[in-house]
């Protein structure tokens, strides 16, 4: 028996070709779908089981900087193409496709503001650029903003949202990035500095193998996928089911490689606290 006529199925059809594109956003964590629009409202958080979407860096950044307060640093700084790299597609070409999406010169902007009135140096890496993959521009900004921080006798934010690890277009230039961060992450920890490591969906590879993890406190927001290599890859490499919730935050709090998940609301009163309760005043 039919339940519908040629007439519906056509209507049906018609209806759906109607609904303009881009209303509508499936969490990737529960399948919900959202109301852009109200997915914006809640800051980008699915109101069903709390997965935090990511942020582009200067949505971060008017989170967490008090407003009216940022000076950035280093924003000429950009790719050159050092290996003439060109598989599949030339490196530089690639570069000019992900500055005009994103209207960043590379995946990370630094610089100074202040939070809750604390002054801070803050750098952030964007996942929308190269999936935020670590180059010499995003290492050389981290790197100088480290120093920077150091030299002023200030806390240093670094909230990382990358599931690029480092950049393979750079090649080695790019995995001296590792040793180039985490080098002045040392220099900043003899002057007593405190560094806060903010861990977002996603920090993956080369990014939590190096600045990411050597925070002296590590915040996470719930749900963000956190580890070196995709769960999917391991298990294809162990041929073993890996266990629920793996590389997520929870997990990674319960085995004490993070100190505290924070929900996005209240992640920039948690540093605040954070700030005044280790900095002497």
């Amino acid at each position: 028996m039919k339940l519908f006529s040629r007439h519906h199925t056509a209507f049906v059809r018609r209806s759906k070709r109607d609904i303009p594109a881009g209303l509508w956003t499936k969490c990737e964590s529960c399948g919900q779908l959202i109301y852009n629009k109200a997915l914006e409202e809640q800051l980008r958080v699915c109101f069903k089981c709390d997965f935090h979407f990511p942020l582009s860096a200067h949505q971060r950044l008017a989170l967490t900087i008090d407003a009216g307060t940022f000076e950035e640093w280093d924003a000429e700084l950009a790719p050159i193409d050092p290996l003439q790299f060109d598989v599949p597609k030339p490196y530089l070409g690639k570069v000019v496709e992900e500055q005009r999406a994103c209207g960043m010169t590379d995946a990370c902007i630094s610089g100074c503001g202040k939070l809750e009135g604390y002054a801070v140096v803050i750098g952030i890496t964007d996942s929308r650029f190269m999936m935020g993959s670590m180059g010499s521009v995003v290492g050389e900004k981290l790197t100088r903003a480290i120093e920077r921080a150091t030299h002023r006798r200030l806390p240093l934010i670094i909230i990382s949202g990358s599931g690029g690890g480092a950049r393979m277009q750079e090649g080695m230039f790019s995995l001296m990035q590792m040793a180039k961060t985490s080098s002045a992450l040392m220099r900043f920890d003899e002057q007593g500095g405190l560094f806060v490591s903010v861990l977002t969906h996603p920090t993956m590879a080369g990014v939590l193998a190096s600045f990411a993890t050597l925070g002296d406190i590590i915040l996470a927001e719930p749900k963000a996928l956190i580890g070196f290599t995709g769960p999917r890859v391991i298990e294809s490499t162990i041929r073993q089911k890996l266990p629920e919730g793996f590389q997520r935050s929870e997990f990674l709090l319960e085995h004490g490689l993070i100190d505290l998940i924070v929900h996005r609301r209240d992640m920039k009163l948690t540093i605040a606290r954070l700030i005044r309760h280790l900095i002497p005043s």
